[in-house]
């Protein structure tokens, strides 16, 4: 039989008029560390969440990798990359990547009655759209003939238009005298709530930019690659630069190097939310040791009985620790509790809402990691393991003799 924790459990589950001064410090115990344990779980949920929407709408947008020839024309005419045999086989050889996609890029000119304005068109074949744009569609379907174009919310505010509406679009060329103009209809309207993308960017069939551009059917702007685990990306980027063929001529990038800013500014993050978690774990830490030391204050005389009983110092101690994760657990609990109730809540209905132009959403994300929740638990729960054996130190220096006459 465990003597000690019988002993601690006798202590917790006693209801004498005598602990008038301990209840309400071990309530007030409970409840921060319940509080402090809600705030972290739901700050990390949130940057989870966060983070993995906004890499997935950089990456449904731009792919994990993008493989483009290197530059070597003046800057009115692209060099186009050629899908080869080799390119090919070299990419599909790769285990971690799982798909490939042809995209051209080009800059356009829309003119419309009253307005005009130039956007960036990503020529896309129709799978493309299908897998990435669908989420995102807000009006309209999704382009469905070499003449449809899907533009974003902004431009279709910006130049009044409608779905269904023709628009013409003007293509520059090297010759300043010559330039092509093509009518298109549009046939949806998309919002990725990104300003990088939505201010200027517009999707048209691939096979149309090549005719307009005169090229093959195996040459494009890039070649976008999605990978298994994002984690990976730069990893299986620089591999994929010294692998393919004619390695000098292309440029390999990954997502994060294309737009170092977001990823950047998402890192931020990190710093964060692990100052907020490092304030939250101070203190739960502050107020158990606090509720320990009060605790050995209010047995004082307890301890002198035991004491006079032969009880070793350390058995003691392990009373007051069983006390003390008796109260860490019950936090813990509540914590948990409360956080995934409000994560729920949040996650089903969207309560709060968010500024899109500011934080690229409309409502905050929550995340249910939960292998960061139980190390997240374990960890608080081993922290405050440590620091409860410091205050019961005060147990050695105690005296038989003065703590029975202790009143």
């Amino acid at each position: 039989m465990n003597v000690e924790y019988f002993i601690s459990k006798r202590i917790v589950t006693a209801k004498e008029n005598k602990n008038v001064f301990s209840r309400p410090i071990i309530r007030l115990t409970i409840s921060a560390i319940a509080l402090s344990v809600a705030v972290m779980l739901i700050s990390l949920s949130v940057l989870d969440g966060f983070q993995s929407e906004i890499s997935e709408k950089i990456v449904s947008l731009g792919s994990h990798i993008q493989i483009s020839s290197v530059q070597k024309s003046d800057s009115y005419t692209q060099t186009p990359l050629r899908i080869t045999d080799s390119l090919t086989k070299t990419i599909h050889n790769n285990p971690e990547i799982i798909s490939s996609e042809k995209v051209i890029h080009d800059f356009g000119l829309v003119k419309t009655k009253d307005d005009f304005l130039g956007i960036n068109l990503k020529g896309v074949s129709s799978s493309y759209t299908n897998i990435m744009m669908k989420s995102y569609i807000k009006e309209g379907v999704i382009a469905s003939s070499d003449s449809s174009i899907l533009v974003s919310e902004n431009i279709a505010n910006k130049l009044k238009l409608s779905v269904s509406d023709k628009i013409n679009v003007y293509f520059p060329s090297k010759n300043k005298d010559k330039i092509k103009v093509r009518p298109f209809w549009v046939s949806g309207i998309f919002s990725t709530s990104m300003s990088e993308f939505d201010e200027t960017l517009a999707f048209v069939n691939l096979e149309k930019l090549q005719k307009i551009k005169g090229w093959e059917t195996d040459e494009v702007s890039v070649l976008e690659i999605k990978v298994n685990n994002f984690e990976s990306v730069n990893k299986t980027s620089e591999e994929l630069a010294i692998s393919l063929p004619d390695f000098y001529n292309k440029r390999v990038s990954s997502i994060k190097e294309l737009y170092p800013q977001i990823f950047d500014w998402l890192k931020l993050q990190d710093m964060n939310v692990l100052i907020i978690i490092i304030l939250m774990l101070v203190v739960s830490v502050v107020n158990i040791v606090s509720s320990l030391l009060i605790l050995i204050l209010e047995k004082t005389k307890f301890i002198g009985i035991l004491k006079s009983f032969g009880t070793t110092n350390w058995s003691i101690r392990k009373v007051f620790l069983y006390n003390s994760m008796y109260l860490v657990t019950k936090g813990l609990l509540w914590g948990n509790a409360i956080a995934f109730s409000l994560l729920f809540i949040q996650y089903k209905f969207q309560i709060i809402k968010l500024d899109e132009a500011t934080y690229y959403m409309s409502t905050i994300p929550v995340s249910f990691n939960f292998n960061d929740f139980i190390f997240l638990n374990i960890s608080t729960l081993l922290v405050c393991l440590l620091m409860m054996i410091l205050p019961t130190i005060v147990i050695t220096k105690i005296s038989a003799v003065k703590a029975i006459r202790f009143q």
